[in-house]
Order: structure tokens, then sequence, then C-alpha cells
């Protein structure tokens, strides 16, 4: 081997400790905080104000410093395959492959494990060190960083990133999943930060009650009738609807009922339902479930209701959806599992209202087809025949048998079960001799 050689040698190892350095300072970037760093501008650590402006551009910076040790890394392993051809008294392919080999392994340890370990444990110190310099290589090499993303953009399919994907390389999902591995964090707290970070994918269209499931009260109603219209559906916020379920016209609630009931007796059966209803507030079914819950915080406005692209009403949905969205479905604490089918004397059958509408035929003896009916489960098709949401005490007839909205569940105040009973039919024998 020649001078040339070792010095050749030497520039790669130089090379590869640079590209070392980087990596440690684009881990630490990316997993030193915001907080953390106001506290150490307020502590008065030297380099603190740096890395903060390091951290407010922190994608820009993270793109930079990637860029360099990506360069580095190639320019190490081109420097050590010349020095294997060229030393190596070996074919040029056995030489190339010795060479690549061996700066995989090296890369591996060194820059994949060692620099990225350094990073992440020592994210404050070398942070504040890297500060500096992180910031002046971005003055020099930003804007060939950025056209570089352009560039990959334009021979990505689909939109691609502004500021390239590199940033999300150490996102806060994967720390999370990690607590949950070592026992940091339970499963279910996990699934709840998912979820919140799902909030801002979510659109309201996703969560919503929709317009077939929401109970409305005509405006012209009287308190008497929205009252018992609120006891039998277990609802205390009730959208008020003018010529049909696409005119919301506003809000009535209970306690707005109770009160002026309550104080005013006679109110009950002279007040319209509109004498009392509050201003409803619209929002695209296409909105951001974490948008909408931030401006019904600010408004203090607890029910929105959605409208579709073409003005009508999509369904209304609570600061309580949302909830759920991140906590689980919420029940009421006695709410009991039934089964879907439970036999009664005398022939009835208490079914549950999600049962399938086609089950349902097969259990009484006729064809019901869910496709042409256009619903799936025997709620949706009391909901159809009856031309409303049901609720308790809401009966219809399906091909010879009564069925008769029963108990509700959940906060929601969905209609959970339905009592089917056979109607009394004219004798066989009747009919044949009527038939005669």
């Amino acid at each position: 081997m020649s001078a040339v050689d070792a010095w050749i040698l030497a520039v790669a190892a130089l090379a590869v400790v640079l590209s070392a350095l980087l990596v440690a300072a684009e881990m630490a970037v990316q997993r030193v905080s915001r907080s953390r760093v106001e506290e150490l501008r307020r502590e008065g650590v030297r380099g603190s104000a740096r890395l903060a402006q390091v951290v407010e551009d922190r994608a820009r910076h993270v793109n930079v410093l990637l860029f360099l040790h990506t360069g580095g890394t190639i320019g190490a392993v081109a420097l050590v395959t010349y020095v294997c051809v060229g030393a190596l008294p070996w074919p040029v392919g056995w030489s190339v492959l010795l060479a690549i080999s061996v700066m995989v392994v090296i890369s591996y340890v060194v820059l994949g494990v060692a620099a990225r370990t350094l990073g992440r444990q020592h994210a404050d110190t070398i942070g504040l060190r890297a500060a500096g310099v992180a910031h002046a290589l971005v003055v020099l090499l930003g804007p060939l960083s950025s056209l570089l993303i352009l560039l990959g953009n334009a021979l990505t399919p689909g939109r691609g990133y502004r500021e390239g994907p590199f940033a999300t390389a150490a996102e806060l999902r994967e720390l999370v999943d990690q607590a949950e591995a070592d026992r940091v964090i339970e499963d279910d707290e996990r699934q709840m930060i998912h979820s919140v970070f799902e909030l801002g994918d979510t659109i309201a269209r996703e969560v919503m009650v929709p317009r077939t499931e929401v109970v409305f009260v005509e405006r012209y109603k009287t308190l008497r009738q929205a009252l018992s219209l609120a006891l039998r559906s277990g609802f205390s916020r009730i959208p008020v609807v003018g010529e049909g379920q696409d005119d919301v016209v506003g809000i009535v609630y209970l306690k707005d009922m109770a009160r002026r009931t309550y104080e005013h007796r006679e109110a009950e059966q002279t007040e319209r339902v509109e004498s009392l209803m509050r201003p409803p507030h619209f929002v695209p079914d296409t909105k951001r479930v974490d948008d909408l819950l931030r401006d019904m915080q600010a408004e203090r406005i607890h029910i929105a209701v959605l409208v579709d692209e073409y003005g009508g009403t999509a369904g209304i949905l609570t600061i309580e959806d949302i909830l759920e969205e991140i906590v689980g479905e919420i029940v009421d604490e006695y709410d009991t599992q039934a089964p879907e089918v439970e036999s009664l004397p005398g022939g009835s059958f208490r079914v549950s209202a999600r049962l399938n509408v086609e089950d349902f035929a097969d259990l009484i003896g006729t064809e019901i087809d869910s496709d042409e009916e256009g619903v799936e489960t025997v709620a949706g098709l009391m909901a159809k025949r009856l031309g409303r949401v049901p609720i308790p005490g809401a009966r219809t007839v399906v091909d010879g048998y009564e069925l008769v909205a029963e108990s509700l569940a959940g906060r929601r105040n969905r209609v959970v079960s339905v009592l089917v009973t056979p109607l009394e039919r004219p004798d066989a024998s009747a009919a044949d001799g009527a038939g005669s």
C-alpha cells in the first residue's frame, strides 16, 4: 500500500467521523423539545438561544444535516473502494465487494448505532454544541437541500412533503410505542395518545351522528310536546327544524324548557319550541375534528350541525362524540350486553336493534332484501317504516308482526332492543272458505 493510499484511507476515516458527528447532531435536533430549550434559555445556558432558532425551523436543519452525512458516507465508501481496487491483488469484483462489506459494517456500527444512540441520550448537550454549526450550514447549503427536496417530490407519485419527509423519522408516535413496549405506559394509554394524534387527520363526517339517527323537533310544537320528546328519547339538546330536516333553525335545550315551564306552568301549552330555541352552529362536514373542537371550546358551543356539500343537513356532532374518539365508547353504567334474539312466551321475540335485517326476516319467516329496503338493521327498518328515528314506544308493522322499540342505552340514547309480537291472523280454514 502506497503513501497515497494511506492518505486516502485517512480521509475516508475522517469522513466517517464527521458523518457520525452529523448523525448525532441530527438526532439531537430531532430529540430535544421546545419546552426543554425554553428551560435552558431561562437558565441562561450558553448556546440555548441559537438552539431555540434551530428548533423553530427544525425540519430545514435536519434536512441539511442529513444531506451532509449522506454525502460523507458515500464519499468514504468511494474512497475505500478506490484503495481496495488499486492496492489488492484480487479481481475488481472481489475488491469492490470487500470494500462495500467493510463500509456497511462500519456505517451500521458507527453511524447507525453509536452516533444515533449518543444523539438520543445526550440531546441537550450535543444540541447546544451543534446548534451554531447547524445554523451556519443551513445558511450555506439550505437552498441546495430545498432544491433537492423539490426534485425528489417531482419524481415521487403524490404531493410529497414541502420540507421533506426526514423530520418525521423520530416522530412522537414511535416514542409512544417504545414507551408502551418498555412498560412505561399501558396499552390503553398508548391507544389514547394515538387517538389524539389522529384527530388532526379525522374529518367531522367520520365521527358525526348521521341525520338518519338524529331526533328532530318541529318549531311549531308546544313546549309540552318537546319536553315529552326529550324525556322519551333521553336527549337534552334537540335540533329544531322548520320545513324539513335540511332546514335546521335552532337547538332547544331541555334545561331551558324545564326552567320555563317551572316558572310559568301555562307555557307548556301556550308557547312554541321556537320561542326558546338557541341559534344553531353550522360547520361543513369536511372540517377537521381538532379544529372543530377548538372552535367549540372557544365559542362555548356543545353541539354543531354538519352541512354537506349540497347545503343539506349531514348530521350533528357534540363534544362527547369527539371525546369518544379519544377515550372510546362511553356507555351508561347500567348498560348490559343483551342477546341478539330472545324468545318470549306467545311466539314473541325480543331482538337487538342492530340485528341484521335479513337475519330478522329469516326469524319471522319472510323475505326482506336489505339492498332493496336500503337498510341493514332492524332499527333502520323501523326508521324507514316510521319516517323518523324510533324512540321507546314507537310501533310499526312488518309482515304480520308488530315491532315496538324498547330500551335506550349508551350516551347517544339509541334504541337497543325491539319487541316483536305476532298479530292475530284469521283462521286458515276461514280464509279457505272465504276464497271458495
